[in-house]
């Protein structure tokens, strides 16, 4: 399940993208697919392991093109570890709202992205969120879990301040958000509980199915109660033969 609009990102071939915060991998996978140099960069090395696993995994399968490479580092998102301008794109999805020192982080993302390059950011969306803090503190209120609200005009100025211009906006995955509104209200952790186990198998149909009735569905309803935000942004050009001239623009 992809947060991000990969078309409207347009990596491809021989383009040096970071997946910072990558978890299991969703977003780093679709960039190797495309034929991306990708780092999927997480502070949490079980699950880089099992990416790792992964990228091993589609290379041998012929999933994706003989140029791709694919990467795993362990490491904190507040100290990349890359040169300035090192990167053609950013992705970072769900991740800064887990993260006490914000600000850090996203001076980072600024930092690595080269002039031209192209950043996606997506965090939950305030209404949603809300909702799921009202009715558990137990979804937020533990050890790595959210931190913050964050409201997407706020998000962007923060980003902007950075030194990033946004390009696009867009709301995602409508229909999880009552998911974990159900999730909320009946206890995070019970699983078994018959409205959330039956509303969890309708997302893994939709998800494998992909019927037409559910994703028209889900376009209509994402500016309402769309999960995710996603925000699109562009580091601005500073000069002609800096580090990445020559790379495509996306």
């Amino acid at each position: 399940m992809l947060t991000m609009d990969f078309d409207r990102l347009g990596f491809g071939a021989g383009d040096r993208v970071i997946d910072i915060g990558c978890g299991q991998g969703r977003h780093s996978y679709e960039l190797y697919r495309r034929g991306a140099h990708v780092t999927a960069f997480d502070q949490n090395a079980d699950e880089l392991d099992e990416v790792k696993v992964m990228f091993g995994a589609m290379a041998e399968e012929k999933q994706v093109p003989e140029s791709a490479t694919a990467e795993t580092v362990v490491g904190d998102a507040l100290s990349l570890p890359f040169p300035d301008e090192w990167f053609d794109g950013v992705i970072v999805s769900e991740m800064l709202e887990h993260v006490p020192d914000d600000a850090s982080a996203i001076a980072e993302i600024a930092r690595v992205v080269r002039p031209g390059g192209t950043v996606a950011v997506s965090v939950p969306r305030w209404l949603p969120e809300r909702v799921c803090w009202s009715l558990s503190d137990e979804y937020h209120a533990n050890e790595g879990g959210h931190v913050r609200i964050y409201r997407a005009s706020d998000l962007a100025a923060s980003l902007t301040a950075a030194g990033l211009e946004v390009t696009h906006t867009h709301h995602a995955h409508a229909l999880h958000a009552p998911y974990w509104w159900l999730k909320c209200a009946v206890g995070v952790r019970n699983d078994d509980h018959p409205l959330v186990r039956g509303y969890h198998s309708m997302l893994v149909w939709d998800m494998m199915k992909a019927p037409r009735t559910t994703r028209v569905l889900e376009q209509v309803l994402n500016p309402v109660i769309g999960k995710s935000v996603v925000i699109y942004l562009r580091k601005p050009q500073t000069g002609i033969g800096g580090p990445g001239a020559g790379r495509g623009a996306h």
